[in-house]
């Protein structure tokens, strides 16, 4: 592995964590009461994983470790972040379980996509609607996680308008999800499929 790839990884192993403490107080509801403790956990989680998503294309390239496995490892570790961060809001009613849907089918059809492109000796990494998708995956998980949040200290007079926010970005993201999928599907029938 090389030291992108290092730093890739580190998203793998945030995102279980991440799961594991958002949930904490609903499955222990002895911790609910003071379930406080976890904001600061989940906003470090989330911006370290953040953090080492730009880190590791920058080291890829500033080190020239840009390979085919970092290709596809790089958004594989992405979806798996993302799909976590978004399951959590799902449960929780931030975010609506009907549109997690068309982002997890879009994901599985990328995978198949990238599989497809893999077997023509091609490792297909993002593309820059997949980028621009994911910035607006992370605002949604900021949205959504300030709602979860202030929810969790016990503002909720001020959840309402934050979990709105959430809905409308999640939304806008995917819509960009689903016409980077029709980009990457282009691709791929360019290449020959």
């Amino acid at each position: 592995m090389t030291k992108a790839d290092k730093i890739t990884s580190i998203r793998l192993i945030l995102a279980p964590f991440f799961v594991v403490i958002y949930f904490l107080p609903r499955w222990f509801p002895s911790l609910k009461a003071d379930s406080a403790w976890t904001v600061p956990c989940l906003w470090v989680l989330f911006i370290v994983s953040e953090i080492s998503d730009m880190l590791d294309g920058m080291v890829a390239r500033k080190f020239n470790e840009v390979s085919d496995f970092g290709r596809l490892f790089d958004p594989f570790a992405d979806t798996l972040v993302q799909v976590s961060y978004f399951l959590c809001f799902v449960v929780d009613g931030i975010l609506p379980a009907a549109l997690f849907l068309v982002v997890l089918y879009r994901e599985f059809g990328i995978l198949f996509i990238r599989n497809l492109m893999l077997k023509k000796g091609i490792a297909m990494g993002a593309r820059m609607g997949g980028k621009i998708k994911t910035v607006t995956y992370i605002i949604a998980g900021i949205a959504a996680l300030v709602s979860s949040s202030l929810e969790r200290l016990g503002y909720d007079v001020l959840v309402p308008p934050f979990r709105l926010s959430a809905l409308v970005i999640f939304s806008i993201s995917v819509v960009f999800s689903v016409l980077s999928f029709f980009d990457y599907a282009r691709v791929y029938k360019k290449a020959g499929a």
